[in-house]
């Protein structure tokens, strides 16, 4: 399935002009009446991430990653998706960590003479989607996939915003791995525990991407990541698809 961009989407706007520019630079120069462009942090073949400086909701960082396709939607996602999500879990952790030491925040004018405090602690990290049909008001994309990587707490998150970012609309990456990973396979994959982040099974990106029958036939959706050939993937198109429109590798639909 193609995903092409969708002229006038602002994400796909961003993600094209920043496959002409350097990470930690802006796409272009802007006047001082026109809106500031977004700081790209991290650009590849799967993912296009930049600092949210207009509408931050945490003064020690907002960090947004949208997928380079126009997927609509997490339900867009199949289980042959989840190293894609393992990647916007750990881009989220080491993006949030190198642009936001723990000594300052990038968000802040910064009169920064206070000692350095501790690293951040794996509690502090938010990373995850807002399903639809809610959406932040401040920055109102719904048809674009991106992913919110912040640091807590959301001081700059209003009441009305904090709807968007609760429980009701939120889905943690986290959670989101570990139910599809749940929904294909015998491994029950609890979320929310004190040791969750560092389970085993985290270890293995691709943990629940493959499905198959007992006599070794793979039968798997083609995923949208790009193949890196180099680290030895075999292109998704190469598995059997013939169970490729099987309910069960699909996301279930939330409902509230």
């Amino acid at each position: 399935m193609a995903f092409p961009s969708k002229p006038g989407c602002p994400v796909c706007g961003i993600v094209a002009a920043a496959a002409v520019h350097a990470p930690g630079q802006s796409p272009r120069s802007h006047s001082p009446d026109e809106p500031a462009e977004p700081e790209i942090l991290w650009k590849d073949e799967n993912f296009t991430a930049y600092r949210e400086k207009a509408h931050p909701v945490s003064s020690s960082g907002h960090i947004i990653i949208a997928f380079n396709l126009h997927v609509p939607s997490i339900y867009t996602l199949s289980s042959s998706d989840l190293p894609l999500l393992v990647n916007v879990r750990n881009l989220g952790r080491r993006l949030l960590s190198a642009s936001s030491p723990p000594s300052s925040s990038p968000f802040s004018s910064g009169n920064s003479s206070t000692a350095p405090s501790a690293p951040h602690t794996e509690s502090q990290f938010r990373i995850g989607f807002i399903t639809p049909p809610f959406k932040d008001n401040k920055i109102p994309i719904t048809d674009h996939l991106h992913a919110h990587a912040y640091l807590a707490p959301a001081d700059l998150l209003g009441w009305w915003r904090g709807v968007a970012y609760g429980p009701l609309a939120w889905y943690a990456v986290d959670d989101l791995i570990a139910e599809i990973r749940e929904s294909v396979s015998n491994n029950r994959v609890k979320s929310g525990y004190d040791d969750r982040i560092n389970a085993p099974i985290d270890t293995v990106p691709e943990a629940g991407a493959r499905t198959g029958a007992a006599n070794g036939d793979e039968y798997i959706a083609s995923g949208l990541a790009i193949p890196d050939l180099e680290d030895g993937l075999v292109s998704p198109n190469s598995y059997n698809t013939s169970f490729a429109s099987s309910a069960s590798g699909l996301i279930p639909h939330l409902h509230v």
